[in-house]
């Protein structure tokens, strides 16, 4: 297949059917300002033909790394299955109306989670937090929620791909895309 797009969406929806565990949760791998690799599990909400798209406050540590670096990872594990997609591209935040979009999708307690937590930053007790979104709770009783500015979504437009399958002995399958002018080049690779 030459195409590695294709290839991802058909190897996410086999996940979907026959992966128990949550097929949206991949490894993101972004860096500090000083180069310093991070990497925490995230879910993937939206698949563009052009890019993955994962949802964050940019007040964060992975927000403020992307901010500061554009250059993203992200990695899928089937362990039943037996099989992972690594990715690296650059992200890129999506346009507002889109994020409105799904931010008016997800739970209310969700919607309410995103304006009480100020991600990333220490907080003197979870009670604190806890009252915070009771206080929010009453005041959006029966209101909408709208999106806070810097709540948002970030696409990782793919530079390269590998597929990988468990083999035997471990001799893994693994197919290796890589974006050169207009087309994706593939390479097998050595386990």
């Amino acid at each position: 297949m030459t195409d590695p797009h294709k290839k991802f969406v058909r190897w996410f929806n086999y996940a979907k059917k026959n992966f128990l565990g949550d097929h949206t949760a991949f490894a993101l791998g972004s860096c500090d300002k000083t180069n310093r690799p991070y990497v925490r599990m995230v879910l993937l909400k939206i698949i563009l033909k052009d890019g993955y798209v994962f949802f964050t406050n940019l007040n964060s540590k992975k927000g403020n790394q992307f901010k500061n670096n554009e250059k993203l990872s992200m990695c899928f594990y089937w362990e039943s299955l037996k099989r992972q997609i690594r990715i690296n591209g650059n992200g890129s935040v999506i346009p507002s109306d889109m994020a409105d979009r799904y931010f008016q999708t997800r739970p209310r307690g969700s919607q309410i989670g995103a304006l009480a937590s100020d991600q990333s930053q220490v907080i003197s007790s979870r009670k604190i937090l806890m009252n915070k979104i009771d206080l929010l709770k009453k005041k959006f009783k029966n209101k909408k929620i709208d999106r806070p500015n810097y709540w948002t979504g970030i696409k990782i437009k793919p530079k390269t791909f590998e597929f990988w399958e468990e083999g035997r002995f471990r001799i893994h399958k693994r197919q290796f895309y890589e974006r050169k002018s207009n087309c994706w080049e593939t390479k097998i690779l050595s386990p």
